[in-house]
């Protein structure tokens, strides 16, 4: 259920800051305000058949459904209001729409998104890759799953491996004198553990009575040594809240607590001291090396509503002060279930980047303290519905989801790792052409058509930089450091082997022959005189000698081909001109240095009198940079 997969533990942490709209909403609203969706909706349901075009009920009742993950309901009811230009409502019902599988109609609204909201992570994320679900697709069938024999008809999700044990977390059916959970009306959720025997096979699920109170517990994760264990917990308080009847009403957030093993019982169980009353820590896991708790929360100072940290374990027990992750794992959406593997790539679930609808898992690898590209895990680990607690330990794994088919609201499923992800360690060195030294600090970028790879560092001392790309990846390296020329090359990976490219940067004055600056040639679009990425790159080059010889005066001359009138092309090749001159200006050099001067078609690089090629035409189409004085 929704509840379950985004949030983890039910909580009561923030009231609606929405005002019902007349008192016969306030029935519904109590109980959405405290998580009560499933009611919520029946009555907010009753309130729309009267007034069915009140978008505050439809709203309301569209977001019931979205919260516990009924997709087709909340489509229904987002369809209603989604022409009222609300970017999130808009958000929402293209998550709705791909998670039942509408990935056209998902993505016109997804583009509508965008264009409303064009700096979100996730607009931009979808602009550069409008064929990511193509992408997901191809990208599967690495992994098989199966559903775990230990699952009920109610939700278990949430696995952590240790000592041939198979921690998780479950809900059954309430007692009879236990209050059903008023959003998932299931009882409230607590930790288990089974054992798994050498054929692969799970013992009965036995509850860990130590740890487990009357209100949820949530992921567990233990030290190396086994006597210290790091879970969650839902925590009440009392707090003033103006909208209640009483003159007080319990609150909850989900606090980390730790708890120390003596004599085989779970003793000390203390809350961290990064907690606190006014947000929620999550889904803690320790690191492989018990350094760092990697978690959730909904702190304030993140990126979106709840992010990825991780904290320092010191040597006393106690937690250092939280770190987020960063905005290349975080976005506007929900990250959360991190999970760090040996070989630091971390796993985790996120509503943000772009999935398959609902939660999806990605991967990203630390390199130099850096996080690589996020990708997709892909099918059939992921799917249309949520799919979260990831972890894999070799080929083996688990991962938690809703998906149709299953025994209940969550299951838990076993991974098994077919193929391996397909990643390379793809390491550059920097070497100064003329000296064949090392280059440290050169800016190394590169970055494919799709925005998916983006990623700059600088080399290291002895000139290297690494990035962590995919088999079968086709990407643009950039290299520039002052006083060098600039390098630009396209590459593809699977024919690069070893992954280990030398690249050597000539001194910037080497582009200085007899009385021109020799560029790559700067070629513009047809009929066009806006400066492309690839002209601003060599540009940037001749910025740079002109910086270096502050007394330098350059004329741009433009060039067109032969096709149109002789008078227009004049002119074009004069707006080329300028626009090289101004591009130049804008980077900080004097107007006085730089002139520039149309040519039109009349000093042809290749004539083209008996007819050329497209790409003949093009050579025609260019920008020279002659010395006028030093």
């Amino acid at each position: 259920m929704k509840n379950i997969l985004t949030l983890l533990i039910i909580t009561l942490i923030s009231f609606s800051n929405l005002v019902a709209q007349n008192n016969s909403t306030k029935k519904a609203d109590r109980l959405f305000d405290r998580f009560e969706f499933i009611k919520a909706a029946e009555e907010y349901l009753k309130l729309a058949n009267d007034e069915a075009n009140d978008y505050y009920v439809i709203s309301r009742l569209a977001d019931s459904y979205y919260n516990i993950f009924d997709t087709k309901n909340a489509e229904k009811w987002f369809e209603k209001i989604v022409e009222e230009n609300d970017s999130e409502i808009i958000y929402k019902y293209a998550q709705m729409l791909k998670a039942n599988g509408k990935y056209k109609e998902s993505n016109i609204w997804m583009t509508k998104f965008s264009e409303m909201k064009p700096y979100d992570s996730r607009a931009v994320a979808f602009r550069n890759t409008p064929n990511y679900i193509d992408k997901i697709i191809e990208k599967g069938k690495k992994f098989n799953i199966q559903n775990l024999s230990i699952n009920s008809e109610y939700s278990d999700f949430g696995s952590t491996m240790f000592n041939n044990k198979l921690y998780f977390i479950s809900s059954e059916e309430p007692g009879l004198l236990e209050k059903p959970y008023s959003w998932s009306n299931e009882g409230f959720l607590n930790i288990y553990s089974s054992y798994i025997n050498e054929n692969g096979s799970y013992l009965e699920r036995v509850e860990l009575d130590d740890l487990n109170s009357k209100y949820h517990e949530g992921v567990i994760t233990f030290m190396a040594d086994g006597n210290t264990a790091y879970f969650t917990r839902e925590s009440y308080f009392e707090k003033e809240y103006e909208k209640s009847e009483d003159s007080k009403t319990k609150y909850s957030q989900i606090y980390i607590y730790r708890a120390s093993k003596k004599n085989g019982k779970w003793l000390s169980i203390e809350s961290l001291k990064i907690n606190d009353q006014n947000y929620s820590n999550k889904n803690p896991m320790i690191g492989p090396k018990g350094e760092y708790l990697y978690f959730s929360s909904n702190m304030p100072g993140g990126y979106g509503q709840y992010d990825i940290y991780k904290a320092k374990i010191n040597e006393d027990g106690s937690i250092g002060d939280p770190l987020n992750l960063g905005q290349k794992i975080n976005t506007e959406g929900q990250e959360g279930f991190p999970f760090m593997s040996e070989d630091k790539i971390i796993y985790f679930s996120s509503d943000g980047h772009l999935g398959l609808g609902g939660l999806d898992v990605f991967y990203s690898k630390n390199i130099d303290t850096k996080w690589s590209n996020v990708r997709n895990v892909g099918i059939p680990v992921n799917s249309g519905a949520d799919d979260f607690a990831f972890m894999i330990n070799g080929d083996d794994g688990y991962i938690s989801s809703n998906r149709p088919g299953g025994k209940g609201s969550d299951d838990i499923y076993a991974v098994k790792k077919l193929l391996p992800l397909c990643d390379i360690l793809f390491t550059t060195n920097i070497i100064d052409s003329k000296t064949k030294e090392s280059i440290s600090s050169a800016t190394t970028s590169i970055s494919d058509n799709t925005g998916i790879i983006d990623n700059t560092k600088m080399t290291s001392e002895k000139g290297l930089t690494e990035f962590m790309l995919e088999c079968e990846d086709q990407i643009q390296l950039m290299v520039s450091k002052t006083g060098y020329e600039s390098k630009m090359l396209d590459l593809k990976f699977s024919d690069i082997d070893p992954p280990v490219l030398d690249i050597y940067l000539d001194p910037i004055e080497k582009i200085i022959v007899e009385e021109k600056i020799m560029l790559n040639p700067i070629y513009f679009d047809f009929d066009k005189s806006n400066i492309t990425n690839q002209a601003a790159f060599e540009l940037d080059k001749l910025v740079a000698i002109m910086e270096k010889y502050p007394d330098m005066i350059i004329k741009a001359e433009s060039h067109t081909d032969a096709r149109g009138p002789a008078t227009y092309n004049r002119g074009l090749s004069d707006r080329r001109a300028k626009s090289t001159a101004q591009y130049v200006i804008s980077k900080g050099i004097s107007e006085d240095r730089i002139s520039g001067v149309g040519k039109g078609e009349d000093e042809p690089k290749i004539d083209c009198s008996q007819g050329c090629s497209k790409e003949e035409h093009a050579q025609n189409r260019r920008s020279e940079f002659i010395i006028v004085s030093r």
